[in-house]
């Protein structure tokens, strides 16, 4: 039994790994080919519009279902202590806010406010969220790896990602959320996007690596 939860949180682990890299490659793929679209100027979930959209709308989902895998094994792992389940609860729900954000999609950015559908308001809602998320989770998981002494190398760089996560959506509420910011941002509200959302996959993807070397580490120490 303790063979199988030990195969199934390497693999859980697995999923964590590809989940951001899928995600982050496709949008990026997308962002290039894709006719009229600018990713400096443009959101990520405006792909999920148009003749193609159904790919990006599949990357939303396909993210939620493996990080959500991920985030689940992360909670088994941690068991004791109340911080502990906290953060793998916040990458929970982050994992959900973007498997939802595939089924309910974005309105196009030059439709008027009293025109706004109920799909769009429930996307903004969702991405209201999980960009929230980002720095508090970082932040929550410093304290943990920062008291166990199994993961206090990995401390430092949470804190630094979380501080820097907190900085650049601060930023990007500024450009996005008030007129001062979006008349002086206007044109990069894609990449003040992107400087929050890739830096904290990044980070994601580098806990799921060191998930999965501890997992295969114990797994390997366990057979010998």
């Amino acid at each position: 039994m303790q063979k199988k939860h030990s195969k199934y949180q390497q693999f859980a682990a697995m999923c964590g790994i590809v989940a951001p890299i899928l995600f982050v490659g496709i949008f990026t793929f997308e962002g290039w080919i894709r006719p009229g679209y600018i990713p400096n100027e443009k959101y990520v979930s405006e792909l999920s519009l148009g003749d193609r959209g159904l790919i990006q709308i599949i990357n939303f989902i396909v993210f939620g279902v493996l990080f959500f895998i991920f985030a689940r094994a992360v909670a088994s792992e941690f068991r004791n202590k109340k911080v502990s389940q906290t953060g793998p609860t916040l990458i929970t729900v982050f994992a959900v806010c973007l498997f939802l954000s595939g089924l309910f999609q974005m309105d196009v950015m030059t439709i008027p406010p009293s025109q706004v559908s109920l799909h769009g308001i429930i996307h903004g809602i969702l991405g209201g969220i999980a960009f929230l998320l980002m720095p508090i989770s970082c932040f929550v998981f410093f304290r943990r790896f920062n008291q166990d002494p199994t993961w206090s190398s990995f401390a430092t760089w949470t804190l630094l990602m979380s501080v820097l996560l907190s900085l650049t959506l601060a930023l990007f509420i500024v450009a996005s959320k008030f007129t001062f910011g979006r008349n002086i941002f206007h044109n990069w509200l894609g990449l003040l996007q992107r400087m929050v959302l890739v830096p904290y996959l990044f980070w994601l993807f580098t806990f799921a690596l060191a998930f999965y070397n501890k997992r295969y580490n114990t797994h390997n120490a366990k057979n010998e």
